[in-house]
């Protein structure tokens, strides 16, 4: 690999020939600030944060976009470029209107942390009377246009990663503002509601919708029986909102938070990911063996149905016809968990905790009432918890290790890594495999679907039988494969698609983590890792093993892929409109 030698600050580095200006400092282990910079996604030199003196070079340059050339001479940090940057930072603040203490983001705000590096006076600066300028028509986000910097960070990932492109930059110069097409609301456009826009935005611009206080009330109404499931990345995140190291698996402590907050069960929606497996592993041998619709593509993530239905209606076909984690596991608990109980289901009142903003428009979706009620009633982000548990004021970091109550509890390591691209996939071929050739896998692992690689692929040979799998994760990937599919370019017999790239671990309901975090740390890595390593240490490691599911079946269901299964954990989809 070329590479060449600069000096930044005075500190000699020597780095790949391609890098820019940013990437070297960060080589030497200096921060330039930054608004707009997201690596391989914005870099723009928009927001001029990141402006640095370079020797022999007339006037400042964006760090972000220079090139580096051998024996440059670069200066991040001289008196005239902080008055530049504070200079930068008071003129976002005369168009932002600053009401940072009720702010979402107060506190996990990157213009906030910023104005206090630079010393910018709020109270001088800010636009204390601005008027918000608001977009909470769906579900799932509210936009405060008064509160945008216009860093585009928001249109590049839904255009780049995610393909939909619902979002961009209307009217020019001091009238410039983020919005849909025509300032139509964006409930009526073609987003997927997969919140990878919020996710990034630095500021309070972009918020998932809060519904922490329709679970507040639920928990304070004596009439209701009050259940609550955490998706299976959500432990392997919820930590970084308490100042633990990205990465680290807080199960035991999140089970305990949640008890602490007043719910009546805290189960576990990895159960419900071992259920799915058991129906979506029945349906994909099922259309095999009878010339079904192949290839038969997952259905888990909410963001990838919904541009299914957008974009490609018609390969609704295609789409295994299982309920989601998430909805299986509302409609166990409403109705085989009511049952036993002896509880009505409209006195049941389901919480999911998940990584994801799509799931509070699944939990309104057509054909998601196995009790003749909604199987999920609320679903909040990884953020919204960790809210709730700051607010009742419970001491997170350290919380004794709890675990689940039983019932709906128990979760094999397949179910665990559903949270990573590639663990849907792998966890249904831990069991097909056995299924299929009717005895103990070899292996556990399949590191073929494993990664972070834009499309993977892999093939099997089951007594005989070819099985081609494919995975995916972000939406443009995912286009690009069904392209491919459409054309005859390619093959498969069974592909697992995420919306978020690389999947739950990376929801919209995720931890925020700042620019610089995510361009200079694989945060996606670190939190798989917390995932694999928990599937690594268990016994119990695939779905069909699971004692519970086994009971579930034996005593209620019947069978998988049977006349009951199909009555409370299978759905429809319906073709949308892209306009």
């Amino acid at each position: 690999m070329d590479t060449v030698k600069v000096t930044v600050n005075g500190i000699s580095v020597e780095v790949p020939k391609k890098s820019t200006i940013l990437d070297a400092a960060q080589t030497a282990g200096i921060r330039i600030p930054t608004l707009c910079y997201l690596k391989d996604i914005n870099a723009i030199g928009a927001c001029r944060m990141c402006l640095v003196e370079v020797k022999g070079m007339r006037g400042r340059v964006a760090a972000c976009v220079q090139p580096v050339r051998d024996g440059m001479e670069i200066l991040t940090n001289t008196p005239e470029l902080r008055r530049a940057r504070k200079m930068t930072l008071e003129l976002l603040l005369s168009n932002h209107r600053t009401d940072c203490l009720s702010c979402a983001r107060n506190t996990n705000c990157e213009l906030q942390a910023l104005c206090r590096e630079y010393e910018v006076d709020q109270y001088k600066f800010g636009r204390h009377d601005l008027e918000p300028d608001i977009d909470d028509s769906c579900v799932h986000l509210v936009r405060d246009n008064s509160k945008c910097i216009l860093c585009r960070r928001c249109i590049a990932v839904c255009s780049k990663n995610q393909y939909v492109s619902v979002i961009g930059a209307n009217e020019r110069g001091y009238d410039t503002h983020i919005a849909s097409a025509f300032d139509l609301p964006l409930s009526e456009t073609a987003c997927v509601n997969c919140g990878q826009c919020v996710a990034v935005c630095p500021t309070g611009a972009l918020t998932e919708k809060n519904d922490t206080g329709k679970v507040w009330d639920a928990l304070n109404d004596p009439d209701k029986h009050v259940v609550v499931g955490p998706a299976p990345s959500v432990r392997a995140q919820l930590g970084e909102c308490f100042g633990m190291p990205i990465g680290t698996n807080v199960e035991g402590k999140m089970i305990a938070a949640l008890r602490r907050l007043g719910f009546d069960k805290v189960f576990d929606v990895d159960t419900a990911a071992d259920l799915t497996i058991m129906e979506e592993g029945t349906e994909l041998l099922e259309r095999i063996e009878n010339g079904g619709k192949l290839p038969m593509i997952t259905s888990c993530s909410p963001g990838w149905i919904k541009f299914c239905e957008h974009y490609y209606p018609d390969m609704l076909d295609n789409l295994s016809s299982c309920k989601s984690p998430q909805q299986m596991f509302g409609a166990i608990v409403k109705t085989y968990y009511a049952e036993k109980m002896g509880i009505d289901p409209k006195d049941i009142f389901v919480v999911s905790v998940m990584p994801c903003t799509a799931k509070k428009f699944e939990i309104g979706r057509p054909d998601q009432s196995a009790a003749g009620v909604p199987d999920v009633d609320c679903s909040i982000t990884t953020r919204e918890l960790a809210d709730m548990i700051k607010s009742a004021g419970i001491d997170f970091v350290n919380l004794p290790d709890e675990q689940c109550d039983p019932v709906f509890g128990v979760a094999s390591g397949a179910g665990h890594i559903f949270g990573v691209t590639g663990g849907v996939m792998e966890a249904a071929l831990r069991t097909v495999v056995e299924v299929v050739t009717g005895k103990p896998a070899e292996k556990l692992e399949y590191h073929d679907v494993r990664g972070f690689e834009g499309i993977k692929e892999a093939e099997y040979n089951l007594n005989g039988k070819i099985i081609r799998v494919a995975v995916t994760s972000g939406l443009a990937n995912a286009k690009h494969l069904l392209d491919m599919v459409k054309s005859g370019e390619k093959e498969y017999t069974f592909i697992e698609v995420m919306a978020c790239p690389g999947g739950c671990i990376n929801g919209g309901g995720q931890p925020h983590q700042d620019g610089a975090t995510r361009n200079y740390k694989d945060i996606r890595a670190l939190r798989a890792k917390a995932l694999y390593s928990e599937d690594e240490a268990m016994t119990l490691r695939k779905s069909h093993d699971n004692p519970v599911i086994k009971e579930l079946y034996d005593t209620y269901l019947g069978k998988p892929g049977g006349h009951k299964s199909h009555e409370l954990l299978h759905t429809t989809y319906v073709a949308r409109s892209i306009y």
